[in-house]
């Protein structure tokens, strides 16, 4: 009887260890969240938010912008938005105007948040190709890009390391300087300059981890500040079972003990 209680008292005991080292890690293995808040460039005076949700190879994005140029010829003006990788993951400051034109060009930012890495496109492709198809972009002053896709590596890596950013491009060519609005588009010449120059940027950090979709209603709205409490009681009540747990064993082995010593 003695044997029977003393093998059982170490395997608990291992047990208890090994929920409280491993749970959390398991929790969070391969799923990221990384937000940005979209600050203007160029004085086009829009705003607006994004979070990338990376599960494994699967991205979720919400893209929400408003404060864009609103029309283009007589149409709901175009604009394209990518994540942008491969150089600082930062946002072009206005020294970055190095011909002097007034306007920060697409190029002239590329130093600052790189080339394309990811299109935020409204449906289909999101490859670099599809960096400027219009029939893919975002339409009007406010929109909202809700979906999930394939990551690719480059993207995920740039994620990862912090050096991701993501830019909307698209400005009014009223609000440009005179040399700006003559000026045609360093990408797509048959373009004005306006066109395709970035109108907002943000760099995508790693933030709070998002709620599971289709997790239960608690009938309370999901704050960070909310979440942040959820996965303190969550890490507080897994302690607090480890801890009993290691308490069941230690009482085991003082039950083994003191029957040896009788």
């Amino acid at each position: 009887m003695n044997k029977t209680l003393r093998f059982m008292a170490v395997p608990t005991l291992a047990l208890g260890a090994l929920a409280l080292s491993s749970a959390p890690a398991m929790a969070h293995d391969g799923d990221h969240s990384y937000q940005a808040t979209l600050g203007q460039l160029n004085g086009s005076s829009a705003s607006g938010t994004v979070v990338v949700h990376v599960t494994g190879n699967q991205a979720h994005v919400s893209l929400k912008v408003s404060g864009l140029a609103p029309t283009f010829m007589d149409a709901p003006y175009p604009h394209v938005q990518h994540i942008h990788v491969g150089a600082k993951g930062q946002c072009p400051s206005p020294a970055a105007d190095t011909n002097g034109d007034g306007v920060i060009s697409t190029t002239e930012g590329g130093p600052s948040y790189g080339k394309i890495g990811t299109t935020l496109s409204t449906s289909g492709d999101t490859s670099p190709a599809a960096g400027l198809d219009l029939k893919l972009a975002g339409q009007g002053g406010a929109y909202t890009i809700d979906r999930t896709f394939e990551l690719n590596a480059e993207t995920k890596a740039a994620l990862h390391d912090g050096t991701a950013a993501v830019v909307v491009h698209g400005l009014d060519p009223a609000t440009l300087s005179a040399a700006g609005q003559a000026a045609k588009s360093d990408l797509v010449p048959s373009l004005p300059l306006a066109a395709t120059s970035p109108a907002l940027c943000g760099t995508l950090v790693e933030g709070q981890m998002a709620m599971p979709v289709g997790g239960a209603d608690t009938g309370v709205a999901q704050t960070p500040q909310n979440a942040q409490a959820a996965q303190n009681n969550d890490t507080g009540t897994l302690a607090l079972g480890g801890g009993l747990v290691l308490a069941a064993a230690a009482g085991g082995t003082y039950i083994v003990r003191r029957r040896k010593a009788a």
